[in-house]
């Protein structure tokens, strides 16, 4: 994996870490994901005009049916992280759901893509998955009864982790569609598909506002942001790197869980965020 990629995926992860501390915070159901899709396309839409004007991609049947699939899967998984955050701790949720998608990334980008990583990659993509067991703690706690719904909901999100990266590592790199593009294609679509519900619920809608007005705006920067990074260093880099790679954004989420909503022991965390930054610099070497 080249510097240029190592660049990326790092400010990628703050980004995507301080999203999802926002998210939690707000809590705020579909109404809050829905309010946050319908400002990042506003938002981003004079960057998505220019690219159609000025970069001319070819828009296709299948580069559709990658953006449709892209709105679908990015819909679940807000919809199952939001859930999640509803009734488990951002230190726990966040890492599971990142630690699972990483892992079938690049076991699905092994046998689906044919990819090859070498030795020292799959290495460190066993450290950071070693750093996300000890940074979520006793991985028993998680099969008690209290635990069991945030884990299967983690779990399901980290699965539509796994669906969206592979389909758009295909997206951006085999049908060229402009990583920032299919991202705000994403966001278009999620709108469409929860508009409906916006729509019956719009006082919902209004109180996320009102209430998480600061937070909407953030997450809807942020959001699109950290991902558009992500798939422009998919471009020129093997998603059984990149995919574990982005996932020290675990490190950054779990201490802001820690430290911001006290949530956990500073300490195990900081072991596990450790083997995870090895894990890193392995995938760099490989």
């Amino acid at each position: 994996m080249t510097g240029s990629a190592i660049v990326l995926i790092l400010t990628a992860a703050f980004g995507h870490a301080t999203w999802n501390y926002l998210a939690k915070k707000a809590c705020g159901g579909t109404a809050f994901i829905w309010l946050f899709a319908a400002l990042s396309t506003l938002l981003y839409f004079p960057l998505a005009l220019w690219i159609i004007v000025a970069q001319k991609p070819i828009i296709g049947w299948p580069q559709l049916g990658f953006m449709l699939g892209s709105a679908i899967l990015h819909s679940l998984y807000y919809i199952l992280l939001d859930k999640g955050y509803r009734i488990g701790d951002l230190s726990v949720i966040y890492p599971l759901a990142r630690g699972t998608g990483p892992m079938l990334s690049t076991i699905a980008a092994i046998v689906v893509i044919g990819e090859h990583p070498s030795a020292a990659a799959l290495f460190g993509t066993v450290l950071i998955g070693l750093g996300i067991v000890i940074i979520t703690g006793n991985p028993f706690k998680l099969a008690e009864s209290t635990s069991r719904k945030p884990m299967i909901f983690a779990i399901l999100c980290g699965t539509m982790i796994a669906g969206y990266t592979l389909s758009d590592k295909l997206a951006v790199s085999t049908f060229l569609i402009p990583p920032l593009l299919l991202d705000w294609s994403a966001n278009l679509g999620r709108v469409f598909l929860l508009t409906p519900y916006a729509f019956k619920n719009w006082d919902k809608v209004k109180d996320q506002w009102v209430s998480h007005k600061l937070e909407a705006i953030s997450v809807a920067i942020l959001c699109p942001l950290a991902y558009i990074l992500v798939l422009t260093a998919m471009v020129f880099s093997p998603v059984s790197y990149i995919a574990p790679a982005r996932e020290i954004s675990i490190l950054i989420g779990t201490l802001m869980g820690a430290r911001l909503l006290s949530e956990g022991n500073i300490k195990i965390r900081v072991i596990g965020a450790s083997a995870m930054v090895i894990g890193l610099g392995a995938l760099s070497i490989g």
